[in-house]
């Protein structure tokens, strides 16, 4: 593996890989509360991360350390500093060896992580002894990291399929909100993922998406080799069509300076489709990110990411973030979990019930479920060309754009939709009142079992009220804009005991109340309501 070579998941018993030639790591620095970051871990939270940030001649000092030595500063906040090097630099510098550990990161698959075996906690470097000590507390090496999506494979759309735009906003409930001129507009999404191809799809609907920025470690910012990311930012687009949608183009191996890159870019929201499988423990690598994903919920920045899909996923059992299950929607319209997506309690969370709310998933073997546009030729393009037809392919050819897949990859960026339309009605809105907002007004789900989580659990059940399988259960954009604009659930109420009423009643009410909220007389998003 060379750098900037996204990680591949090892078959059934695993396989042997040497060391890359280029390591990622994030040095933490010495904390002005005196606590390491790695002895708070998954202490850290929105309210006290600042306790675990560097005074600025300690930064100073310990970026000077790291070139010094020969390594190369990739990106600098003042929790951590971004930085990779060869192997032996890292071996040499800090008195260590760099090992190799085979991880489980789903049932049967497994990856290469690397590790110091001079450290309980996986990941981590002590700097202990080394001239490094008096202002960096620890390394902790860069993990790899997956998308929350299915391998695609191929199939004929001759089965329940979702499009995008119209079928996809429709099942979100999001075209009445559409209809009346919420459309996201003036919100800032930044979607950390694989990149951004422009295909023609895009063009055609007239979208906002901003050129495509590059994290550390990754390059080609015309392509998206994958086609992970193209894909997946269809689904944003589909509920919040006027939103301004920034890609960030991410090396997995080193996904922590790639969100710490969205949060410089000061969005609203930022929207991730990937993690790890952490049933038990975080590394040394997770404590990092969560410290940043802390400080960004911190300043103002709502966070989403995927549960996973049969995994334990981190950071979606993050408490800061919205957490996306899935829910799937057949041609009835009925609902019910979604058996690719997952659910749990949380071990490194105690308390926190994973997913918080779900977006549209399909079903197992491979959750074919969304048709999407990819780059052509790409690997998921691709590799839905190759094999049976549907449930295990999706029937398109092997470069002509399209795909269909889902998993909670897409759950997420369709709540990172509905919360750029809560954004443009209330832009004061913090992170928690949104987030109550979108979980106070979630359709309920009532049917089926989540994904099994290895070894957590075999399956959990949906059932009345939030439940384990779908936490609040699946988005709805009409309620939870509506929810959001009147501060608190006083519209919905409204809505149950005068079920006949059509939604523009409920929506004129709603436009009175965002006036009221923002000032006096219409504001000009009341407007967009009339």
């Amino acid at each position: 593996m060379v750098a900037g070579d996204p990680p591949a998941p090892n078959g059934e018993g695993g396989r042997t890989m040497a060391l890359p030639n280029e390591i990622f790591a994030q040095a933490s620095t010495r904390s002005i509360g005196g606590v390491s970051l790695f002895e708070a871990g998954k202490r850290i939270n929105r309210r006290h991360v600042r306790s675990f940030a560097a005074l600025p001649k300690v930064v100073r000092e310990a970026y000077s350390r790291l070139v010094n030595a020969g390594f190369r500063v990739l990106n600098v906040t003042p929790i951590a500093i971004n930085f990779s090097g060869p192997p032996e630099l890292f071996e040499k510098v800090f008195r260590t060896k760099i090992v190799e550990k085979e991880t489980e990161v789903a049932p049967g698959v497994t990856s290469t992580f690397l590790d110091s075996p001079d450290t309980a906690l996986p990941g981590l470097v002590a700097t202990t002894g080394t001239p490094f000590a008096t202002a960096i507390e620890g390394v902790a090496l860069e993990v790899p990291r997956f998308f929350m999506t299915p391998n695609p494979t191929p199939p004929r759309p001759r089965y329940w399929h979702l499009r995008v735009p119209d079928e996809v906003a429709s099942a979100a409930n999001a075209i009445p909100v559409l209809n009346y001129g919420i459309t996201g507009a003036g919100v800032r999404v930044v979607m950390v993922d694989s990149g951004w191809y422009r295909h023609p799809y895009f063009t055609a609907q007239g979208y906002n998406v901003a050129p495509v920025v590059l994290a550390p470690g990754a390059s080609n910012p015309e392509d998206d080799e994958s086609g992970h990311g193209t894909g997946e930012s269809a689904n944003i687009l589909a509920i919040a069509p006027a939103c301004e949608l920034t890609p960030i183009k991410m090396s997995f191996v080193n996904t922590t300076a790639a969100f710490n890159i969205a949060v410089a870019l000061r969005p609203d929201i930022i929207t991730c489709s990937w993690g790890s499988n952490s049933p038990f423990m975080m590394s040394a690598s997770d404590a990092v990110l969560a410290a940043s994903i802390a400080a960004a919920v911190a300043s103002g920045i709502t966070v989403i990411f995927s549960a996973g899909n049969g995994h334990a996923g981190f950071p979606g059992q993050h408490p800061d973030v919205i957490s996306a299950g899935g829910v799937f929607m057949d041609p009835r319209g009925q609902l019910s979990a979604s058996d690719y997506s997952s659910a749990f309690s949380s071990h490194l969370y105690p308390g926190r019930q994973v997913p918080d709310v779900c977006g549209l998933v399909g079903m197992r073997p491979k959750a074919i479920y969304i048709m999407l546009p990819v780059q052509p030729g790409d690997q998921i393009d691709e590799g839905n060309s190759v094999g049976g037809v549907f449930p295990d392919g999706d029937e398109t050819g092997p470069d002509d754009g399209w795909a269909a897949f889902s998993g909670t990859s897409a759950a997420a960026p369709q709540l990172a939709g509905v919360a750029a339309l809560i954004k443009q009605v209330v832009p004061t809105m913090t992170p928690a009142a949104l987030k109550a907002a979108m979980l106070a007004s979630a359709r309920e789900v009532t049917e089926g079992f989540s994904s099994a989580v290895a070894p957590l659990h075999t399956g959990l059940p949906a059932g009345p009220g939030p439940d384990s399988a779908t936490g609040s259960g699946l988005v709805d954009a009409l309620w939870a804009v509506s929810s959001a604009a009147l501060g608190g659930t006083g519209l919905m109420d409204a809505a149950a005991a005068e079920e006949d009423s059509p939604a523009s009643a409920y929506l004129a009410g709603v436009a009175d109340a965002t006036a009221r909220l923002t000032g006096a007389g219409p504001s000009p998003t009341a407007e967009y309501w009339r």
